[in-house]
């Protein structure tokens, strides 16, 4: 919300020596935002004065265009006492008009530097500024003419223009809708700085159904509808132009009187109005529910299938306005409108929000019935308007005012004088919380300890005695708040499964992995990506009713969609070497049940109800994910470049279970969005918790991603939370190391083997590794393959012999040839 200083004066006594910057760092003291404060004057620079154009002659170019060479008076910028001769494109002016000169040496926005430079045959000696030129509009097709007797040549037409007026930009958030308003930024002005507030008061007639005929069938959604009409306005009449200036300053183009009035009485009041053209009315104004597949073609020209949520003011003729969105063409205001059906209404935030999402439509008007209007104050807008358009335009009132519909006033809310200085750690005495509750509009009633608040209308949020107690302290000044570092309670610390996560993180981190932090959120089309079957249980994710992104309305049942989101975009950037890692949780929706009745606010739920509705929430597991592109190992001095492959994703799954303190067992499989050949299948105690490898050549196309990227992810709710370490045992005695070659058939894996030796070699084994792997089907034979393994043995109380280290060696061999079909090379 942009608001200009001069505007907010009107309606709060600003102290003579408060600056813009002070009344901005005074609303940010109040928990107001301020994003910044704006001067149209701040981008020009130089000699820019009002000149008055004496003459002009046409000259036609060999271009085929045609321009002005004028006589321009500037006044006491004038050369040697002599008109300046300018030469300008435009042609909407004549002589005697008011016009805005750039002298040379000015500077105007976008560093636009002026200076006398010979064009068309003459020295034009400064220029004639358009709107778009100073920087205050996108108007191009002219240049700005000034109001007759308005200014003298020479003077400085910034003030004229509203230039010099400091405009804050405010950023309103959800909860305080009120002060997309002049009138509610000037109250919380009036409350930061201790000065009074005059609110917008006008005589309204008593309501008679008179305006206009309308009936509301969606009483739900509209709470009131009002209505005032004018007939006899002028259509040609020109905007004010102060009213134009204001408009500008907070962003809004002017358009028409009639559509500058209903904008302009939106900026002050903060209640959205709309103007219908009478003639063009058929019947009275309702409210309903659309029909699936109507249509309407709203002010932007673009027809809109309407869905049966969307709610649509009509005529007999249909629907003529999606509710507090945006008006249709049928009954625009246009260049002969003399009569005119002005309409303020209360629509239910919620269901304007979904509109705009579902229609993509955002507006002025939906910004504020998002975050609640004031529905007491429709009737104060609709005078405002009546008055400037019969002051400026000529109308006559029409008899009668329609008003439909009733809204209940807040709730009464009863608060303890005392709980405001208990939250907030400082004393604020009993009549400084009365006149802060005062100063946002509420009304106290003292009732001892208790305070009985009435909140004003204009503020929905206030619901319970924690809004109010936010309302006192923020008024009392955040600022003031102490700073008191809390005890923490002795005793405790990280939980058992924090500690497991924590030291996953880390030795991912110890390992070369980045991490990082995607969003929940996915495509439903990520399914079809990675090539899951149909009744693959990933396909069944659960639905946001009300997404941020329509793109992406499901909960991730895996991380790593996000996880290749990030790869990707890191890619874009120039980034080739890549190895993330994420832990987070996926959403697995359980079986579709009744859902529970959802608790009030007036007490804590039962046992019963907190079960009933993790009864419905989605199975939420935690899981560990990575994905490698690009070089695992750089080329250096030790050698060449290392790609990443499959191995590291499974040595990232190996360095997860040494955090975890527990051992994974690794199997071929198939399992999407893997390479059916390069995917492994992580195994802790024969179950299933994850898989690793490379992913399938069409999952990689279909993301562009580069070709060979592997991933991993594994369950980490299935890693038990590991004890306290156990120190290892250390023998004194030197080992034995041995070697044994096995040829196996190309389907039997290197880990079977590796646990049949384990298993077979008996105690003395210490450890076993695999580390060579031999094919030749010349030598070995068709379909066979040499497995090397690498043992060593030791004894914890003597040193071994090489006749029982080999024993041992023979035995594990034994095992692997009956149950491998492995023969010893």
């Amino acid at each position: 919300m942009k608001a200009p200083v001069s505007w907010l004066a009107e309606y709060v006594d600003l102290p003579a020596e408060i600056t813009p910057r002070g009344l901005a760092d005074a609303l940010v003291r109040i928990g107001m935002e301020v994003e910044g404060v704006e001067s149209g004057a701040d981008a020009l620079s130089g000699p820019i004065v009002v000149g008055r154009v004496l003459s002009f002659v046409d000259e036609s170019q060999k271009n085929g265009k045609t321009i002005r060479w004028c006589q321009v008076d500037v006044g006491v910028h004038n050369a040697d006492g002599e008109p300046r001769g300018i030469v300008c494109g435009a042609h909407n002016f004549a002589p005697d008009d008011l016009v805005v000169v750039s002298l040379p040496g000015a500077v105007l926005p976008g560093g636009f530097a002026i200076s006398a430079r010979k064009t068309y045959g003459h020295v034009s000696d400064g220029m004639i500024c358009s709107v778009r030129e100073l920087g205050i509009g996108e108007d191009h097709d002219g240049i700005l003419v000034l109001p007759a007797a308005s200014a003298q040549p020479g003077d400085d037409p910034l003030p004229l223009l509203g230039l010099t007026d400091a405009v804050l930009d405010v950023a309103v958030t959800t909860d305080r809708g009120y002060t997309m308003s002049i009138r509610g930024l000037a109250r919380e002005a009036a409350a930061a700085l201790g000065v009074p507030f005059r609110d917008v008061t006008l005589p309204l007639p008593a309501p008679d159904g008179g305006a206009y005929d309308v009936h509301v069938d969606e009483t739900d959604v509209c709470r009131r509808f009002s209505a005032r009409a004018v007939t006899g306005l002028d259509p040609a009449a020109p905007s004010p132009d102060w009213m134009v200036t204001r408009l500008r300053q907070c962003g809004i183009r002017s358009i028409s009187l009639a559509v500058d009035v209903t904008n302009y009485v939106m900026l002050e009041t903060g209640q959205p109005l709309h103007a219908f053209d009478r003639d063009r009315l058929s019947g009275p104004v309702g409210v309903r529910r659309a029909e699936a597949g109507e249509r309407l073609t709203t002010l932007d020209d673009v027809v809109r299938t309407l869905a049966a949520e969307d709610v649509v003011v009509t005529d007999e003729s249909g629907p003529i306005a999606l509710a507090g969105v945006m008006g249709g063409a049928s009954t625009e205001i246009g260049a002969t409108s003399s009569a005119v059906v002005l309409e303020a209404a209360t629509w239910i935030p919620e269901v304007v929000a979904r509109t705009v999402r579902r229609h993509r439509l955002p507006s002025e008007a939906a910004r504020r019935f998002e975050r609640g209007v004031d529905p007491e104050i429709a009737g104060t807008a609709l005078e405002r308007c009546v008055r400037l358009l019969v002051a400026h335009g000529g109308a006559t009132p029409v008899d009668g005012y329609t008003v439909v519909g009733e809204v209940a006033p807040p709730a009464r809310i009863a608060m303890d004088a005392h709980r405001p200085e208990r939250t907030a750690g400082m004393p604020i005495p009993r009549d400084a919380v009365v006149s802060h509750l005062d100063a946002v509009g509420c009304t106290v009633t003292d009732d001892g300890d208790v305070l009985q608040v009435q909140p004003p209308s204009w503020r929905p949020d206030l619901l319970v005695p924690a809004d109010l107690v936010e309302e006192v302290v923020r008024l009392a000044g955040y600022d003031r708040l102490p700073s008191v570092l809390p005890a923490a309670p002795a005793g405790r610390g990280l939980t058992g499964r924090q500690r497991l996560h924590r030291a996953v993180s880390r030795a991912a981190a110890a390992a070369g992995y980045t991490e990082v932090l995607a969003y929940p959120f996915v495509a439903p089309s990520v399914h079809d990506a990675f090539g899951l079957a149909g009744d693959d249980p990933r396909r069944s994710a659960v639905r946001l009713a009300n997404p941020l992104s329509d793109d992406e309305p499901e909960l991730r049942t895996s991380l790593l969609p996000g996880l290749l989101g990030v790869v990707a975009r890191n890619l874009g950037r120039g980034t080739r070497d890549l190895a993330v890692f994420e832990t987070g949780l996926v959403f697995l929706p359980r079986p579709a049940g009744e859902p529970p009745t959802l608790p009030g606010i007036a007490a804590r739920p039962s046992d019963a109800e907190i079960a009933a509705l993790d009864a419905v929430l989605p199975d939420q597991p935690r899981h560990v994910a990575a994905v490698l592109t690009g070089n695992a190992q750089p080329r250096g001095w030790w050698g060449p470049e290392r790609a990443a492959d499959w191995a590291d994703a499974v040595e990232f799954a190996r360095v997860v279970a040494r955090a975890a303190r527990v051992e994974l067992g690794v199997r071929a499989t198939e399992h999407a969005p893997w390479h059916p050949g390069r995917c492994a299948e992580l195994v802790l105690d024969d179950v299933t918790i994850g898989h690793a490898g490379e992913l399938h050549p069409r999952v990689v196309a279909a993301l562009g991603l580069p070709e060979r990227t592997c991933a991993v992810e594994l369950d980490l709710d299935a890693l038990a939370e590991p004890g306290p370490p156990a120190a290892p045992e250390i023998s004194g005695y030197p080992p034995v190391l041995l070697d044994v070659a096995l040829v196996v058939g190309d389907d039997v894996a290197a880990a079977a083997l590796r646990d049949t030796i384990r298993e077979a070699a008996g105690p003395l084994l210490e450890s076993v590794r695999p580390f060579a792997v031999y094919t030749d089907a010349e030598r070995l034979g068709a379909g066979l393959r040499s497995v090397t393994f690498a043992l060593r043995f030791r004894a914890p109380d003597r040193t071994l012999t090489v006749e029982e280290a080999t024993a041992a060696r023979d035995a594990a061999v034994t095992a692997a040839v009956e149950r491998h079909g492995a023969r010893l090379r």
